[in-house]
């Protein structure tokens, strides 16, 4: 199995040129062989709150219509996030498109601070999926921040944790000690996504890394750079590399 995670640098707003943006990522994991990319929490427009509400996405939106081409081209599954309404609700979500053309979304179920002026959390919307007998489960951003996510991820026994954020430097030493818990108390592997350029007007911390199954770091991207942490399992043995671009 290998699996990328892309860390990105969004333009606020600008869903065109942040699509793009994806769409150059995907190609490079494709290329790499990976079977599923990851990106940070609403990837597709950048982190917002005043603004989401005009623009958010439908579950059904024709924006996404050539990632779902490049899932089904490059046989990849793509984790991509957006505000997402839904009928009279709106969320802080993310479309998981698979290589057969199905979408599924995830919601968010626990809001920072703030977030619920302008989100619903949800936990209507928790898909697991599986990739080569693999057990995969999602989060955003503040879902990490409750233990009690993660602890229903390990009942429903997922092998593989997958964290879709948007953390500042000041939170990134906070984020790396819960997902090394949760790595090692629910033995899952823990992939992590965070921008490494500003959205909201704030500064991103990067980072974005992987632990294995026994808690142990197994690869990390720094603060600044954008572009792909890629991690390979052959015989449950991780491997990574760094794709800067």
């Amino acid at each position: 199995m290998i699996l990328a995670a892309a860390q990105t640098k969004p333009k606020r707003g600008d869903i065109a040129s942040n699509l793009l943006d994806h769409y150059r990522l995907i190609g490079l994991a494709a290329e790499k062989g990976a079977n599923l990319i990851v990106f940070p929490e609403l990837s597709i427009t950048g982190y917002e709150r005043e603004n989401a509400a005009e623009l958010a996405f439908t579950k059904d939106d024709y924006r996404i219509d050539h990632l779902k081409e490049l899932a089904v081209d490059y046989n990849i599954t793509i984790v991509a996030g957006a505000p997402i309404q839904n009928e009279s609700e709106l969320y802080i979500g993310e479309f998981i498109i698979f290589p057969d053309n199905s979408v599924s979304i995830y919601t968010k179920q626990f809001l920072h601070e703030g977030e619920d002026e302008f989100f619903q959390p949800s936990f209507d919307y928790n898909p697991m999926i599986t990739i080569e007998d693999q057990k995969i489960s999602f989060a955003i951003c503040a879902d990490i921040d409750n233990p009690l996510h993660a602890e229903n991820a390990g009942q429903n026994e997922t092998s593989i944790y997958i964290a879709s954020i948007f953390f500042s430097p000041n939170g990134i030493p906070n984020a790396y000690r819960d997902l090394q818990s949760y790595a090692q108390k629910h033995k899952m592997n823990v992939l992590m996504s965070n921008f490494s350029g500003e959205s909201w007007g704030y500064p991103s911390g990067g980072k974005s890394a992987f632990w294995n199954n026994k808690g142990e770091l197994v690869a990390q991207m720094n603060d600044s750079d954008s572009g792909l942490l890629i991690v390979e399992n052959q015989n449950d043995n991780w491997t990574s590399q760094v794709i800067i671009n």
